[in-house]
C-alpha cells in the first residue's frame, strides 16, 4: 500500500511538472476506427490515380462514390497517411523549421549509371486492422530497390536504418536526392550521408516530377501486392512486401530497360564501371 501511494504521489508530481492532468497521463491512445481505416484505404487508391487531388477534390470524389465525408476529416487522414498533393508548383513534405534545406543538384544532369544517384520516399501501407509506413531506397538509373524498412510511425529512425542497410550492401552513390520531408532533412539522416561523403540534393521549386520514378514503384507495389492481400499483421506485411520486391528486382522486366530487370540493369552498369566482362558474375554478386 505504501509503495502504491508513493507511486501515485510520484506520478502526480510528474504531471504537475509537465503541466498535464493525471487523466492525460494514464490515457492510452486509440487507433483509427474501422470506418476510418476503410476510408484511408479508399483515399490511398484514389490518390494513386489522381496524385493532384487535394482534400477538397478528394472529399468531392468520395461523395460522388457514395462516401459522404467532410473535407476536414479527409485532410486529417491524408496528413496521417503522409500524402502530399502534387501541383505544378510543388508542395512537397513540410520541412522542419530548424532543419537545413540543401540545394537541388540534378538540374541538367544526365543520369546514366548505377550508384550515380539514389532516391527515397515514404508511402502508406494499409492493413486489415491498422496501417504501416514503408520507406525504400532506389537507384535512380536502374530503378533497383536497394533497401526498405517498415514502421508504425513516420519517424526518422526507420529511414536511417534503410539508408545504412543500402550503404552496407551496395556501396555509396555520388548524390542522394530526397524531398524536403522532415525525416530526410533531419541531422540523423543527413549526417550519415555526410559521413560517407555523399552529395545531398533536395527537390525544390519546379522539380515535382522527380519523385515520379518511386511513385510508380508504389503504384505497382500496391496494385500487385498490397491491395490483393488483406494483410492481418505487420509480419504478414513484411513477408508479402519482401516477396514482391524480390520479384520486382529479379523477375519483373522494367520498361526503362527493355527486357532487363532492375537487378540485371544494375549489375550490368556496375560491371561496365568496374571493367568486368563477366556480367553474370557481377549479377550474382549484386543479387
Amino acid at each position: 500500500m505504501v509503495d502504491r501511494a508513493c507511486s501515485k504521489l510520484s506520478i502526480a508530481r510528474q504531471c504537475r511538472l509537465l503541466g498535464i492532468s493525471r487523466s492525460t497521463f494514464y490515457h492510452t491512445p486509440c487507433g483509427e476506427s474501422t470506418e476510418n481505416l476503410a476510408l484511408m484505404r479508399r483515399i490511398d487508391e484514389l490518390f494513386l490515380e489522381c496524385p493532384f487531388f487535394g482534400s477538397r477534390q478528394m472529399a468531392r470524389t468520395l461523395r460522388r462514390g457514395g462516401v459522404f465525408v467532410g473535407r476536414h476529416r479527409v485532410r486529417r487522414l491524408m496528413r496521417l497517411m503522409g500524402l502530399r498533393t502534387i501541383y505544378q508548383i510543388p508542395r512537397t513534405s513540410d520541412p522542419h523549421p530548424d532543419h537545413r534545406i540543401y540545394p537541388y543538384l540534378l538540374r541538367g544532369l544526365t543520369i546514366n549509371r548505377a550508384n550515380q544517384v539514389w532516391c527515397t520516399d515514404i508511402t502508406y501501407i494499409p492493413m486489415h486492422k491498422g496501417f504501416l509506413y514503408l520507406v525504400a531506397i532506389m537507384d535512380w538509373h536502374t530503378r533497383r530497390v536497394l533497401s526498405w524498412e517498415l514502421s508504425n510511425t513516420m519517424d526518422t529512425g526507420f529511414c536511417v536504418s534503410a539508408l545504412k542497410k543500402a550503404l552496407a550492401l551496395y556501396g555509396k552513390p555520388d548524390i542522394f536526392n530526397t524531398d524536403q520531408g522532415s525525416q530526410f532533412t533531419s541531422s540523423d539522416f543527413t549526417d550519415v550521408l555526410k559521413e560517407h561523403d555523399i552529395k545531398i540534393s533536395m527537390d525544390g521549386k519546379g522539380r515535382w516530377m522527380d519523385n515520379v520514378f518511386i511513385e510508380r514503384l508504389w503504384r505497382s507495389l500496391k496494385y500487385e501486392c498490397v491491395y490483393l492481400h488483406a494483410f492481418e499483421t505487420g509480419s504478414a506485411v513484411k513477408a508479402g512486401i519482401g516477396r514482391w520486391i524480390e520479384f520486382y528486382n529479379h523477375r519483373r522486366p522494367h520498361s526503362a530497360h527493355g527486357i532487363k530487370t532492375p537487378a540485371e540493369a544494375y549489375a550490368e552498369s556496375m560491371a561496365l564501371q568496374k571493367g568486368h566482362e563477366n556480367v553474370e558474375e557481377n549479377y550474382a554478386l549484386a543479387a
